[in-house]
């Protein structure tokens, strides 16, 4: 994909973003019927603010790249024609949103097929974005402010701050001992924030985020924004984690390295 269609995509799924939020914040902060989907973490809410959302995403995409799949959290995967596919979560960090918490963004991906190639994180009630196109630096935007983000060095975990969305999503075994190899010894771990802590990792105020038990949805968009950023984001094993599943991002990538390696012995035992 050429730089230019990537930037042009960028702006796509940013004014996709903007449309999805404004059907979103009449939602937020007032009494709002909230179902329970369950799954492997216990409760799991969705609202008609993630569905309507979702609807008004893909009737863009529709309109705009018929050919073009759409993998979203709330409706489904429709596959396209073209190896392009969008990947969204119309609200991740449902929970804080219906705790009237900021917590929460519109997260929006395009897949050319082989990886993913935009990203874009938009938080509505604050107006802020955070946005990647591959072959362009990560940028924070806010109306006509714009900042370019880069990760910080942190080459050692004494110095890290770690971050996890809910560390009792770590209940095997396995799932523990990596948990544990990342986190002891870090100087500070702090719970909640669900896809914030990539965003702050992919800013320089965070340099560990381990999650485990993610959807594609979930983590497609913001892998364009760390790697442009400078950071590094993979699976437990080093691998890519398009798919979601285990996953391991750090601001540094020699800690990146570092921990992969923690993991694994953990985990051998």
């Amino acid at each position: 994909m050429k730089p230019l269609d990537s930037l042009e995509l960028l702006d796509f799924a940013c004014a996709m973003a903007d449309a999805a939020g404004a059907v979103i914040l009449p939602h937020f902060r007032v009494a709002i019927a909230v179902e329970d989907k369950g799954g492997a973490h216990g409760y799991d809410p969705v609202t008609v603010a993630d569905r309507a959302a979702e609807e008004v995403i893909r009737a863009r995409i529709a309109a705009r790249h018929p050919d073009h799949g759409i993998r979203g959290e709330e409706h489904g995967w429709e596959k396209g024609s073209s190896a392009c596919t969008w990947v969204v979560d119309p609200i991740d960090g449902t929970r804080s949103f219906i705790m009237g918490q900021l917590h929460w963004a519109t997260l929006i991906a395009l897949h050319d097929g082989t990886r993913p190639v935009v990203g874009v994180v938009h938080q509505p009630y604050v107006g802020e974005s955070f946005v990647a196109a591959a072959g362009h630096p990560a940028e924070w935007r806010r109306g006509s402010e714009r900042r370019v983000l880069r990760t910080r060095a942190c080459a050692g975990v004494t110095d890290a701050i770690v971050a996890t969305t809910d560390p009792r999503h770590f209940r095997t075994p396995r799932q523990l001992a990596a948990y544990g190899a990342v986190t002891d010894g870090a100087r500070l771990v702090r719970y909640g924030g669900d896809c914030y802590c990539y965003t702050q990792l992919a800013m320089g105020l965070t340099d560990v985020v381990i999650e485990t038990g993610l959807q594609a949805y979930d983590v497609q968009a913001l892998i364009p924004l760390i790697e442009a950023a400078g950071g590094a984001i993979s699976d437990w094993a080093g691998g890519a984690c398009d798919e979601g599943g285990d996953v391991l991002a750090c601001g540094d990538p020699a800690l990146h390295a570092v921990l992969l390696a923690r993991i694994a012995a953990a985990i051998r035992g």
